[in-house]
């Protein structure tokens, strides 16, 4: 293992597991994000921060607020319509449905419920609102490679979207 310390400046590589407040593995990543630290990505709760003068090895357990991770649960994107007015490939808990607001902006909304003959979507993200625990394991540190902080991180994946990995 290098001696190398999390710095600005330095190629990370980290696995990650988040954990919901009942102690469930809500998402897993085994195969390594890799970010140069100081750049413009930036990891859930700060994540980023609390692995700063780490080294390869080093294991980080972060406690993510709601506002830290994925938002509040927004209750104005929650809606319920009678399931005969859905068209029939958006009866299912889990489909996705576009929706456009009056500016023409679009956001994806899940069904999460169908009973008593009505459907619910929900605009928010699944984790919105939840207390979360992230589980960090440093896999590697090393000094970065030129121009390697535009192909590293939130660049790497090619997000649209603001610079933010949550």
């Amino acid at each position: 293992m290098s001696d190398d310390i999390i710095k600005p400046g330095k190629y990370v590589a980290l696995t990650y597991t988040i954990i919901d407040e009942q102690g469930e593995v809500v998402e897993q990543h085994d195969v390594p994000l890799g970010f140069v630290y100081g750049s413009d990505t930036e990891l859930i709760g700060d994540m980023d921060k609390a692995v700063a003068g780490r080294r390869a090895g080093d294991q980080v357990e972060v406690s993510v607020r709601p506002e830290q991770g994925f938002g509040d649960h927004d209750p104005s994107l929650t809606f319920t319509d009678q399931i005969d007015n859905v068209p029939p490939q958006f009866r299912q808990v889990g489909a996705e449905v576009q929706m456009q607001n009056d500016q023409g902006e679009t956001r994806s909304f899940f069904v999460t419920r169908i009973e008593d003959g009505e459907v619910t979507v929900d605009g928010n993200h699944p984790l919105a609102g939840k207390h979360l625990t992230v589980r960090v394991n440093i896999q590697e540190v090393r000094d970065a490679r030129p121009g390697e902080e535009q192909t590293s991180g939130i660049h790497a994946v090619q997000m649209t979207g603001p610079s933010s990995i949550n």
